[in-house]
């Protein structure tokens, strides 16, 4: 069953990246008789020199500006391409290299959501002279507002395999009150049968994989710095390519010959040693969360029970908070396995997204 945004009529910008998803979020906007314009983000900046394909990043996006401009023909409405490169460097991209470079794992996605694609992005369309009352994309997750509470409530898609609420739990109640996700009743099942029922020309196309598809060397503009693999007392077992090629939890690509499947289960930055171990040593009883923003709550409790998720795709796990300043102290019923520090954290009260924080470290 189809749910629709039940809206008065509105100029609304949506945002459309090539896709089925954003051109179908924009359909059902302007089959609702709203007016719509299309907008695209451009990130990359030409600093990395890559050949890398169906990526956020990539540098050669023709074919996915050319499906956009094909998407708003079909919605009759405007398209325009926004550059945000310079800002995403600086604000996005920077941080990225540095986290990864100094053994953590950060989520661009997450970064780039409440800083560029619904804060910067929507306001340079702005700047150009286009007034809009909301802007949409094709984002599986639902936008609701509780009048109980006098806030908009962000919750997880009816597609749960689809849910994006992980990615958007930085976002706050001025960014909420003025976006639209028409996709977060729908499954991707429907998703795509409305675009083939409605003759859309990205109706079969393949979702876009992750943000960059190279080598993160070259992503970085970096040598790899080889170093010793190491177990956790201290034994060498052979020679790792650079840390930043390795994230927490990895199994694949550590060619030791072992007993046993190995993990890497933490980083030594200092003497540029990689540290891994048995699939048991992988698991942690908690963590500790910065950087902490609550879409729920003005101010939460210093303690409380939620699920949370520290994967996107993930069930959530049920765990105990307790906030000691600006951190969250984090106990997992059951032991999780992967805390990767640099990742996110978000917490759940059943479908409803209370909020998240970076990962600092596991416990």
């Amino acid at each position: 069953m189809l749910t629709y945004v039940n809206i008065d009529f509105m100029n609304i910008l949506a945002g459309i990246s090539g896709g089925v998803d954003s051109a179908v979020a924009a359909h059902i906007l302007r089959s609702q008789g709203h007016h719509i314009f299309g907008a695209m983000m451009k990130i990359y900046n030409g600093e990395v020199k890559n050949s890398a394909f169906n990526s956020c990043y990539a540098a050669d996006k023709s074919n996915e500006i050319a499906d956009a401009k094909a998407n708003c023909n079909v919605l009759g409405c405007e398209f325009y391409l926004i550059d945000v490169s310079k800002e995403f460097h600086n604000l996005v991209f920077k941080v990225f290299k540095n986290e990864y470079l100094n053994a953590r794992t950060p989520n661009p996605c997450v970064i780039c959501n409440p800083l560029i694609k619904f804060g910067v992005f929507p306001q340079k369309v702005r700047n150009i002279g286009i007034e809009f009352d909301k802007f949409a994309t094709g984002h599986y997750v639902v936008n609701e507002f509780n009048p109980d509470i006098g806030k908009f409530q962000l919750k997880r898609a009816r597609d749960l395999s689809k849910d994006q609420s992980y990615f958007l739990y930085a976002l706050k109640q001025n960014t909420l009150k003025n976006v639209l996700f028409p996709l977060g009743n729908m499954l991707k099942s429907e998703v795509r049968q409305y675009a083939l029922d409605n003759n859309l020309p990205v109706a079969l196309k393949r979702d876009s994989q992750d943000f960059y598809s190279g080598s993160y060397s070259d992503l970085f503009n970096c040598k790899d710095n080889s170093g010793d693999i190491v177990d956790k007392f201290g034994n060498i077992l052979g020679r790792h390519n650079g840390l930043h090629n390795y994230t927490i939890g990895q199994r694949k690509g550590l060619l030791i010959s072992y007993g046993e499947p190995l993990y890497v289960i933490g980083f030594d930055v200092k003497f540029n040693r990689l540290i891994v171990s048995t699939k048991n040593d992988t698991y942690f009883n908690g963590l500790i969360a910065k950087n902490l923003n609550w879409i729920f709550w003005d101010k939460p409790k210093k303690s409380f029970d939620a699920q949370a998720k520290i994967r996107s795709s993930q069930q959530p796990f049920l765990c105990h908070v307790d906030l000691i300043n600006d951190e969250a102290r984090v106990i997992f019923d059951v032991p999780q396995s992967a805390v990767a520090p640099g990742q996110a954290i978000v917490f759940y009260d059943n479908e409803i997204v209370l909020g998240g924080g970076v990962i600092d470290t596991s416990l």
